[in-house]
């Protein structure tokens, strides 16, 4: 039986911010595939809370990792977002981040996923914030990883959607007002497992 190994690289929506560990998403994508009978190890999760494209490359190029995973995803770009930096900045470092997550999946890009930018201008925490602005700078950033990600042939999985119904139903965010719940999470985890499930399979 094959143990698979998967390889989350991101920032706080990666790690989990505010939620137990075991909540964030890749660690439920992996709980979904186990209760399939599916063998996998622990995910390795390179992410930080704050973290921007270029403070995740400088997290990966100082830490050893396997010569290849099974799975890896990316999830990027909010905190770039939220600095004011710059669309054309993000397209080429997000280029970058994502040649090395296929690398890191040995160069199959069947193995690699990225997952869209949440909007954050729909929480408690951003209500003093112009929401409608943010939400047009976060479909900006997502314009640029989805067409990236499609000219590379890499798998995308769009939750932008997901996350601005927290705007109607509070259960979906943590105690903080900002970051998703574990019930939110639950929803990509599902996304990301039924990708790795067709892989598998």
């Amino acid at each position: 039986m094959n143990n698979y190994t998967y390889l989350a690289l991101g920032d706080s929506y990666t790690i989990g911010e505010q939620v137990p560990f075991a909540d964030n998403y890749p660690n439920q994508a992996v709980q979904l595939l186990r209760k399939k009978g599916v063998d996998f190890h622990a995910p390795e999760i390179v992410a930080r809370t704050g973290w921007t494209t270029d403070e995740l490359q400088f997290g990966i190029n100082n830490r050893l990792f396997r010569s290849s995973y099974d799975f890896v995803t990316l999830l990027i770009g909010v905190n770039n977002q939220y600095r004011g930096r710059s669309v054309e900045e993000y397209e080429e470092q997000f280029t970058v981040l994502l040649e090395q997550a296929l690398a890191f999946a040995g160069n199959r890009k069947e193995r690699v996923a990225v997952l869209s930018i949440p909007d954050w201008g729909i929480t408690p925490f951003a209500a003093t914030r112009e929401g409608g602005k943010i939400a047009e700078e976060i479909d900006r950033f997502n314009e640029v990883n989805q067409r990236v990600s499609t000219a590379a042939g890499i798998h995308y999985i769009y939750i932008t959607g997901l996350t601005r119904e927290a705007a109607q139903d509070a259960s979906l965010l943590a105690p903080d007002g900002l970051h998703p719940s574990g019930k939110e999470y639950q929803r990509w985890a599902e996304k990301v497992a039924a990708f790795f499930s067709n892989i598998i399979s």
